[in-house]
């Protein structure tokens, strides 16, 4: 996330609220936490022996920071400020689509310090939430590892690296809290409204200015890209202490090595019913179902006689009250897949139909 004077928000202070699949909190974009454990304690003039379990897990922090705290840095916009991963010795960056914005050009300076270098923009996948950009001056880049967030275990330690409200190189602390999970985003400037699938939720809170940041275990991988954080709306909007969800690292290399091959996403390996939707309100100002207002051509929805004016009411039994609602189901399965459709027609008479489900597009 960044971070402005004025705004508050995930990559740039503003704040977006966004749904996610566990009951009870929202979500904005943001980035981190930290512990620490005394070494030693004595009594009655008597010192006890250090705590080898303590020191062990501070080297190994203290490694760890050492080796993948040059691969971060700090990317400013005209709007704000978030943060960034070195990914290769060419000069490319990973950070969130939301950091970058509508931006073009930044300056991004490095953990190690010295003068704000000139970046430019790669591409931007919005519907990831991911985007690649560029540094012209290469000298001096150190390349972080990226791991493979698979292999991921819940209670794994992990560490988050970022800039959270501009405090550059900072670094804290948590474990992998729960994995496989599904957040939507809001839509407003600079989001389009995201489904992250499969996000890394962690214990490491996520502050503004740590989105884009890297996730990392203690093999010095980076693991996920620190993307949201949660509020709790019953304490009026306040932080939830713990919750923070990253981008999976392999999701994270795999736009970014099609970015820089081809300057696009060219295949988001996820399913698309091939339609245009918006969601709907009943009488009440409730969202009742998703309307379709455009059928792709020769997609799985005109395959199946889904038509402009139709509202689709479920999918695989699961109701679809809200467009984000219709996102998130549609993240949870695959390409190729057939799915269940319940519409509700014009004239009033409802319809169950298969949907041969096709590749969402990139763009």
């Amino acid at each position: 996330m960044g971070t402005t004077p004025s705004n508050r928000r995930a990559g740039h202070f503003s704040r977006h609220i966004i749904t996610v699949a566990v009951a009870g909190v929202l979500v904005v974009f943001s980035g981190c936490g930290v512990t620490g454990s005394p070494a030693s304690t004595s009594t009655a003039g008597r010192t006890a022996k250090p705590d080898t379990t303590v020191i062990g897990e501070e080297e190994a922090y203290e490694r760890v920071i050492a080796q993948v705290l040059p691969s971060i840095v700090q990317i400013n916009t005209k709007r704000g400020l978030g943060s960034g991963v070195v990914y290769d010795t060419k000069g490319h960056i990973v950070t969130n689509a939301h950091v970058v914005g509508k931006a073009t050009s930044f300056e991004v300076t490095l953990a190690t310090g010295g003068k704000p270098r000139k970046a430019s923009l790669v591409a931007s996948y919005p519907l990831g939430d991911l985007a690649i950009i560029r540094v012209g001056d290469r000298s001096g880049l150190t390349p972080a590892t990226f791991g493979d967030s698979t292999k991921l275990k819940v209670g794994q330690i992990v560490l988050a690296m970022g800039n959270p409200l501009g405090l550059s190189g900072s670094v804290t602390n948590g474990i992998v809290s729960a994995l496989g999970r599904t957040v939507t985003e809001p839509q407003g400037e600079g989001s389009p409204g995201a489904t992250i699938t499969n996000a890394i939720q962690t214990s490491a809170s996520i502050n503004p200015g740590n989105s884009g940041g890297a996730l990392t275990n203690l093999s010095g991988e980076v693991i996920g890209i620190p993307t949201l954080a949660a509020i709790n709306p019953e304490l009026g909007g306040g932080a939830a202490p713990g919750i923070g969800f990253a981008i999976p690292s392999t999701t994270a290399k795999d736009v970014a090595d099609q970015i820089i091959k081809s300057g696009k996403v060219v295949n988001t390996r996820r399913a698309a019913l091939g339609v245009r939707v918006n969601t709907v309100v009943g009488p009440d100002g409730q969202p009742v179902g998703v309307g379709v207002a455009q059928v792709d051509a020769g997609s799985g929805a005109a395959r199946a006689g889904i038509k402009p004016g139709d509202i689709i009411l479920s999918v695989n039994g699961k109701p679809t009250p809200t467009a984000a609602a219709l996102s998130e189901i549609l993240a949870g399965l695959k390409p190729g897949e057939q799915a269940k459709v319940e519409i509700l027609h014009p004239d009033g008479k409802t319809q169950t139909v298969t949907v041969t489900l096709g590749t969402l597009s990139g763009s």
